[in-house]
C-alpha cells in the first residue's frame, strides 16, 4: 500500500479475532519501531512492557475494569499487548548510560563532539526539571513512539487499538510501576480484527484541509 492507502485503511480497532497471532518476525519490526521512534534529545524517557501470552495480557486487563471494561476484550483477546509508559525522572545516571550508548555506537567523532552532546541534553533536562514538567514532558515523547507503532502496525498489515481508558493506578501496582518510577500513558494492542470490528467496516471522518491548515 502507499502511504495514503495506509493512513485511510487503518482503524481503532473494536474486536479481536482471538485466534490469530501476529507472526514473531512482524513483532520484532513492530518492537523496532517503538525503539527508534526519535524523541528530544534522544532522552528516549520511556520503557515498554510487552504482552504476548494470556497471563500477561490478564494482568494488564485489571485495569480495565469498572468504567473501563469496554476495553477489556481488547485486551484479552488481541494478539500482543504493550503498555507505554513514560519516566518520571532523568537521573544523572541515565543521561550517562544514553551518552555511553551513543559512544558505544560510534556518534561521536571525538571526545569534544560527545562532551557538546551530553552537555547540551543535560541542559534540556535541567530546563524542564526547573519547570518542574519532566514527567509531562516525557509523556509527550513517549506519544511521538505510539504514533510509530500505529503506522508501523497499519503499513505491516496488523491492526491497533490505542487506550487511555484504564485505571492508572491498578496497572501501577500490578507492573510494579512506582518502584520503577514509571508512568503508564497508554496502552496499545496488537492483531488482527474479527467480524465484530464494526469499526473496520466504516469510512473515514475528518474535516476537510480548509479547516485544520493554513497557508503562510
Amino acid at each position: 500500500m502507499t502511504l495514503l492507502e495506509t493512513l485511510t485503511h487503518r482503524h481503532t480497532t473494536k474486536a479481536y479475532d482471538k485466534n490469530r497471532k501476529i507472526p514473531a518476525s512482524i513483532v520484532t519490526q513492530l518492537l523496532e519501531a517503538l525503539r527508534y521512534s526519535p524523541s528530544s534529545v534522544n532522552s528516549q524517557p520511556w520503557h515498554f512492557f510487552v504482552a504476548d501470552n494470556d497471563a500477561g495480557k490478564a494482568r494488564i486487563a485489571k485495569a480495565t475494569s469498572g468504567v473501563f471494561s469496554f476495553n477489556v476484550n481488547r485486551v484479552l483477546d488481541a494478539s500482543h499487548v504493550i503498555v507505554l509508559c513514560a519516566r518520571n525522572t532523568l537521573s544523572p545516571d541515565y543521561l550517562q548510560t544514553l551518552g555511553a550508548q551513543e559512544q558505544a555506537d560510534g556518534r561521536f567523532a571525538t571526545d569534544e563532539a560527545r562532551d557538546v552532546a551530553q552537555k547540551g541534553r543535560a541542559t534540556f533536562v535541567g530546563l524542564h526539571e526547573q519547570a518542574g514538567d519532566v514527567a509531562t514532558w516525557a509523556q509527550k515523547q513517549t506519544y511521538i513512539a505510539q504514533g510509530f507503532l500505529l503506522l508501523s502496525a497499519a503499513f505491516l498489515g496488523v491492526d491497533a487499538t490505542p487506550m487511555e481508558g484504564f485505571e492508572a493506578s491498578i496497572l501501577e501496582e500490578e507492573l510494579g510501576l512506582k518502584e520503577k518510577d514509571l508512568t503508564p500513558v497508554v496502552i496499545v494492542s496488537l492483531g488482527y480484527h474479527s467480524d465484530a470490528d464494526f469499526n473496520a467496516r466504516l469510512p473515514k471522518s475528518r474535516l476537510p484541509e480548509q479547516a485544520i491548515f493554513t497557508p503562510l
